[in-house]
């Protein structure tokens, strides 16, 4: 079996369950956990394969990481494995005991999710009226006890003429990043937010004004879902005033184009161990609990196509295949094909 080099970045939804009832979930998580979710010890073992294998860093997500009983112990067993541990979250369960036991767990960094400047925008986006203050009061114990947070903001039509103020609200808040994540209609999605992804020529105006804004702004600015974004910063030579732009080059995408099954990328798995290229890219590899993650990871046959990167359409004639490559799980939720050209890229 050749051993093709292991992500870099794995996403790890240990719960299905959640409190809230967001319009875009791409796990379509539910009110209450599902009976085929890894076990404690299962989880454990996942991890002690991932921290074997030489994956870095472990995201665990869900649903909402908080709801499941165990999280702080998962999470603590992960940091104690060597991972750099991560969580996402919708940020309404924190306060700062939480955020105290988080921290003490050994997490380096909690996403905080943040859809409008407009609480009334975010609590309908996210199905629960208070979300939005409940989530900046968790980034505020975030913020007292020093564990680093980010915001992650989902880019959407609605919210457009948004987005320098939520810019400046993940500033003002505290936040060490900011990440806007480009709507794709996966999921939950697919039915609630039919429509609300952007248009090529609306990305290329959000990502160029997103460029721009790098140079003055003194936190870094991620956009998951979008591989044609570090092209412009390449492009333009962004320059931050705040920091060196080296770091720039650790966005995602950078140079690598997208990411999912990737050597040195990322990789998902559910809540009931079933493996993913990527949250976008709902295609099931295999599950963990019939196979080892590195037997799926070496042996997928769809991993192989996306690492060929041999695109068809506007990304297989394009310069920028190998650099960019489009985002596959947009053109896989669209056409059918991993392979097929981005419907969302505005160069070609």
């Amino acid at each position: 079996m050749t051993d093709i080099p292991p992500p870099f970045m794995v996403s790890y939804g240990i719960t299905s369950k959640c409190n809230l009832s967001c319009k875009h979930c791409y796990a379509q998580a539910t009110e209450e956990a599902l009976d085929n979710e890894l076990s404690t010890e299962e989880a454990k073992r996942l991890i002690d394969e991932l921290a074997d294998w030489g994956a870095k860093f472990l995201v665990l997500d869900g649903g909402e990481p908080l709801c499941r009983p165990d999280f702080l112990e998962i999470a603590s067993y992960a940091s104690s494995r060597g991972l750099m541990t991560g969580i996402g979250s919708n940020g309404t369960l924190i306060d700062k005991a939480i955020a105290e036991e988080i921290k003490g767990a050994g997490v380096q960094s909690v996403a905080i999710s943040i859809d409008s400047v407009r609480s009334e925008v975010h609590d309908t986006f996210r199905g629960k009226k208070g979300a939005f203050y409940q989530a900046m009061n968790g980034a505020a114990a975030c913020k007292e006890v020093g564990l680093p947070f980010q915001f992650g903001m989902v880019i959407r039509k609605g919210i457009l003429s948004e987005i320098p103020d939520m810019l400046k609200l993940a500033i003002e808040s505290g936040a060490d990043a900011a990440e806007f994540f480009d709507l794709v209609e996966v999921g939950r999605a697919r039915i609630e937010c039919r429509g609300e992804s952007l248009s090529p020529e609306e990305r290329k105006q959000v990502m160029e004004w997103l460029a721009q804004a790098q140079i003055d702004c003194p936190i870094v600015i991620r956009v998951p879902v979008c591989p044609m974004y570090p092209l412009i910063l390449q492009e333009r030579k962004i320059k931050p005033r705040y920091f060196s732009p080296e770091l720039l080059a650790r966005i995602p995408y950078y140079g690598r184009g997208c990411a999912a099954g990737m050597p040195f990328g990322y990789i998902r798995i559910a809540p009931n161990g079933e493996v993913n290229p990527c949250m976008l890219l709902q295609i099931d590899l295999g599950n963990i609990r019939e196979k080892n993650i590195r037997e799926i990871w070496n042996r997928s046959l769809v991993l192989r196509q996306l690492r060929s990167r041999e695109l068809k359409g506007e990304c297989g004639q394009c310069e920028y295949k190998n650099t960019c490559a489009g985002c596959r799980g947009r053109a896989y939720e669209e056409t059918g094909d991993v392979l097929a050209s981005d419907p969302g890229c505005w160069i070609n």
